[in-house]
């Protein structure tokens, strides 16, 4: 009789341990804001693979990349783009909306500026709607604003 006592207890110990420890890792990771990783050439082939055909014909794979890195340097700039890969914890201290627009339009300004020829401007659009769709894919892009954000 007492040795059943002493496996029950036991069995109840156990399963409380592990209740604590696994609610305290899954309190821990609930946090931490997954990590994203980029990899140019997945996303060189993830955004040729959707835009239009015209725009491919006209931009050279290196062209697209060239159009990448420049979006990764903006959004270095605005503070986006971690030097380095930590676990951060998610505290998003301030609004920060970035549009197809802004985007589009400094990467016509530096696209000229690193060599990059464009044909047509709607090239840039299709490059960043489809680049965008990329950071939705990895898991990169935070929530969309509402109207009321704006």
């Amino acid at each position: 009789m007492t040795t059943g006592v002493f496996i029950a207890a036991a069995a109840v110990c156990v399963f409380a341990i592990a209740a604590i420890v696994i609610g305290r890792e899954a309190r821990r990771l609930d946090a931490v804001a997954p990590r994203a990783v980029y990899n140019l050439d997945q996303a060189s082939d993830f955004v040729a693979d959707r835009l239009p055909g015209v725009t491919q014909a006209r931009l050279t794979p290196e062209e697209l990349q060239a159009m990448l890195s420049l979006h990764l340097r903006w959004l270095h700039a605005r503070g986006l783009q971690p030097d380095r890969a930590v676990d951060k914890r998610q505290d998003i201290a301030e609004l920060l909306l970035i549009s197809e627009d802004q985007l589009s339009a400094y990467l016509l300004s530096e696209a000229e500026k690193s060599g990059v020829e464009l044909l047509d401007d709607i090239d840039v659009v299709h490059v960043v709607r489809a680049h965008l769709a990329y950071f939705d894919a990895i898991g990169a892009v935070g929530p969309t604003a509402s109207s009321t954000d704006l």
